[in-house]
């Protein structure tokens, strides 16, 4: 009978030992399986997340196509401004010069003139230094100078 006992008691501590074994196993598996659910909901979340990112970034580079349409935009804008800024420079210096060019001659002209009158100015001069100077006075040497300024005049 001590035998029976012993092989009960023993029977009795393994089933115990198998059962503890059991729950912790089961503690174990539910603590997995919550864990399981709250990394798949975290994975979930990171993946709207992702997606939201993604979708922003789709955006952005929409947003960022347009705006670098508008850049090129601008910048033949800016190439067509320079360009007719040129052109309208030209055109004012033609003009500028178009219009010089009248007074330039209306100038020279006048200098002309003025050129002539001088010239007309100093031929009657001479003229009348050449009548008013009596060629019969002695001062011989200076009349020869005056007739050779009258006659090569």
């Amino acid at each position: 009978m001590k035998l029976t006992v012993v092989v009960v008691c023993l029977s009795v501590a393994v089933m115990t030992v198998l059962i503890y074994q059991a729950l912790r196993q089961e503690v174990d598996l539910r603590r997995q399986k919550t864990l399981l659910v709250d990394n798949s909901a975290e994975v979930k979340r990171k993946e709207m997340a992702i997606v939201e990112a993604k979708k922003t970034i789709q955006q952005l580079k929409a947003s960022l196509g347009t705006i670098n349409e508008d850049i090129e935009g601008l910048k033949k804008k800016k190439e067509e401004n320079d360009k007719a800024a040129q052109e309208f420079e030209q055109g004012l210096k033609t003009c500028n010069s178009e219009k010089a060019r009248p007074d330039q001659e209306e100038a020279k002209k006048k200098a002309e003139q003025d050129i002539q009158g001088l010239k007309q100015q100093i031929l009657d001069r001479d003229k009348a230094i050449c009548a008013f100077v009596d060629t019969t006075k002695e001062e011989l040497p200076r009349i020869q100078l005056v007739k050779l300024h009258c006659a090569g005049v």
